[in-house]
């Protein structure tokens, strides 16, 4: 039903605060324009997302008397006006933003963690809070209520003991516990989705890597791996998960890492051994797929399905985030369509930003990327990084069709293509009536 008003502007004074406005109307930002967000982008806040402000940052609204989107540099409270600063949603996972938080950039004076910065507003006829976004992915797993730290700890604890030599028990430990890596934790609770770090080093070198940053900029989520695990390490732990956890994978390719393809040997090697000792689970790999043959290697081994990190199908834009070392972009598309063509699930971890990923030429792009390579899936994926930071390495300039008309566009062209967010298990590669699968009402 379509709402009576549009929701409100938030702001936050200089203690954090958050407010709504009494008039102002909320905007968000596609590329480096504000707009006013469709009815069809607004949704309810979802559960266990987080509220954030831009420091010093004024935000910018919509003025319906004026009729223009104008600056708020200061809210009347009694007698004074009070400086204020915008506010920003960090959405739980399975959520795609459509627009970003509408502010002016050219004021901020600090480099935003790296976080995905999402517009978010009031609404009054609800009573809650609204994000410009769409649901891409109803697993819900990867909610936070089902990480319980005081039941991790003793299983921790547990596991440890038990294989008090492997190394890469040791480093999973400390994401679990230091990290709160959720793929981590679902090592020790047994179940789902678990992690296979293997790669001290990475051929890209990512703007916003999550685990390698330069001293000058914002600090990495979490520290890289130092070593690299032997198949004996990775089949000691990896095959009891694929005996008796629940809807079990085991990804190599992950947060705490460089790239997994650098370690192909040793990882085709830990695979032939899971694969010769069950016939349970999920064998996923997730990489920049910068070497094809490498990856023909892992799909003679036995791996399951590939997830394939880009922030844009074109070699441009791509080139300016990844910076590539050794490898061409030809080569990424190459590596998806060989996957395919070997009959694996094949996705694409594809890292969104408004303005950018909804750009014309980048949906054309895709459009003939997706015909090309054959490619399943498309992972929805928020990428974190300072926005003002990333429009301007990206040479971003205005705004594009907007997300939710992009989603629409690629559906309809290919219908077979299924949008998430989450890597899936064999079973439910293709579930019933995944045509349909996409807008996810609720």
């Amino acid at each position: 039903m379509k709402r009576k008003t549009l929701p409100k502007l938030l702001y936050a004074d200089a203690k954090g605060n958050i407010f709504d406005h009494p008039y102002f109307t909320m905007a968000g930002m596609n590329g480096t324009e504000p707009v006013l967000p469709d009815d069809v982008e607004l949704i309810p806040l979802p559960e266990d997302s987080r509220l954030f402000t831009i420091p010093n940052t004024p935000p910018m609204a919509w003025d319906a008397k004026k009729r223009a989107f104008v600056t708020v540099e200061t809210v009347r409270e009694g007698k004074r006006e009070q400086r204020v600063q915008a506010v920003s949603a960090f959405m739980a996972p399975g959520y795609v933003r459509t627009l970003l938080p509408a502010c002016d950039y050219g004021r901020k004076k600090v480099h935003l963690p790296l976080w995905s910065y999402t517009a978010v507003g009031w609404d009054e006829e609800s009573e809650r809070f609204v994000v410009a976004a769409s649901r891409v992915d109803g697993n819900e797993n990867w909610l936070p209520k089902n990480y319980d730290d005081r039941k991790l700890d003793p299983m921790v604890r547990k596991l440890v003991a038990e294989f008090p030599d492997n190394r890469l028990l040791v480093q999973l430990a400390r994401c679990a516990v230091d990290y709160h890596c959720f793929a981590a934790k679902n090592l020790f609770f047994r179940r789902w989705e678990a992690p296979i770090p293997t790669s001290p080093a990475c051929n890209s070198r990512c703007l916003g890597c999550i685990s390698l940053q330069p001293s000058d900029c914002c600090p990495s989520n979490q520290e890289r791996i130092g070593f690299v695990p032997t198949p004996e390490e990775i089949v000691e732990l990896m095959l009891p998960h694929l005996n008796e956890a629940p809807e079990p994978i085991v990804s190599y390719g992950q947060g705490c890492e460089g790239d997994p393809i650098l370690q192909a040997d040793t990882i085709a090697e830990a695979t032939r051994r899971l694969k010769a000792a069950t016939s349970r689970g999920t064998v996923n790999f997730n990489s920049n797929g910068s070497f094809p043959d490498r990856i023909a290697l892992l799909c003679d081994a036995g791996v399951d399905s590939m997830r394939f990190s880009m922030n844009s199908v074109q070699e441009e834009f791509y080139n300016r985030y990844y910076r590539p070392v050794g490898y061409t972009f030809s080569s990424v598309k190459e590596s998806v369509r060989l996957a395919k063509e070997r009959g694996l699930f094949t996705m694409i971890n594809y890292l969104v930003s408004p303005g950018l990923t909804d750009r014309e030429d980048e949906v054309e792009a895709l459009l003939r990327f997706i015909g090309e390579t054959g490619v399943d899936m498309i992972q929805m994926r928020n990428l974190s990084i300072d926005p003002d930071f990333y429009n301007k390495r990206m040479g971003v300039s205005g705004k594009g069709i907007g997300m939710y008309r992009m989603l629409e566009r690629v559906k309809k062209e290919f219908p077979r293509i299924q949008y998430g967010y989450f890597n899936r298990t064999r079973e439910n590669f293709y579930p019933a009536g995944y045509e349909a699968g996409w807008p996810i009402r609720g």
